[in-house]
């Protein structure tokens, strides 16, 4: 794992429990924002805590690849980066692992998945289960995976919209914590769509974010609180 310059992170072990189960966040504040590429979700979150009565904020920013545009965006703003590749490990459990203690070691009280294009397993969730949320460009249980755009689409929906979702370790399978509505327009195509999905997607986060950072959020089975 890489951190800023190459130096190794401190691991912590303050966050463990076991995913699935019911489990609060302490209060407090502190994000850690999962990306795989530009950033443009979590950049609504950015702009938002510029705002000091925002009351979150996100610390740091942990991508799967060093060419991923959000890392830039956050260092130009000063905020912690670390790169955990998949590629530098031999197993996908050994990836998991490692990316658990990275984030562990900046302390969050919530992990933001922003458009990060990996499914998370055990070796992560048995220690963020419950505190990883997630949106999705499509309401859940309906058209999940990485084409949900496209596929509402293609069978005809007159409205679509996007998710906020607790992760687990189905492709986005976890508890619904909100859900946004977008009409699909006669003479939409899927840039045009999903242009508008991510403008609402951004609203949610912003709106959601520090409710669950700061106030705390449990998950009782299906059920968010």
């Amino acid at each position: 794992m890489r951190a800023n310059g190459g130096k190794v992170l401190p691991v912590t072990n303050e966050f463990s429990g076991p995913a699935g189960q019911e489990t609060p966040i302490r209060a407090g504040g502190r994000v850690v924002a999962l990306i795989s590429g530009a950033g443009s979700t979590m950049a609504a979150v950015l702009r938002a805590q510029q705002d000091e009565a925002y009351g979150a904020r996100i610390v740091a920013v942990v991508a799967d690849n060093t060419g991923a545009g959000g890392l830039e965006l956050a260092r130009e703003q000063g905020i912690a980066t670390a790169v955990v590749s998949p590629r530098d490990f031999a197993s996908r459990d050994e990836w998991n692992v490692a990316l658990a203690r990275t984030v562990a070691s900046f302390g969050p009280d919530l992990v933001l998945s922003a458009g990060f294009m990996r499914i998370l397993g055990d070796g992560f969730l048995s220690r963020f289960g419950g505190r990883t949320v997630n949106t999705h460009p499509a309401l859940l249980p309906a058209f999940p995976g990485a084409h949900g755009v496209r596929d509402a689409l293609d069978y005809g929906v007159k409205v679509t919209g996007c998710t906020l979702h607790v992760v687990d370790e189905g492709m986005d399978t976890g508890p619904i914590i909100d859900q946004r509505v977008v009409r699909v327009e006669d003479d939409d195509d899927e840039s045009s769509l999903h242009d508008r999905i991510k403008a609402t997607e951004r609203e949610l986060l912003v709106e959601w974010v520090p409710r669950l950072a700061v106030s705390g959020f449990a998950v009782d089975g299906r059920r968010v609180r």
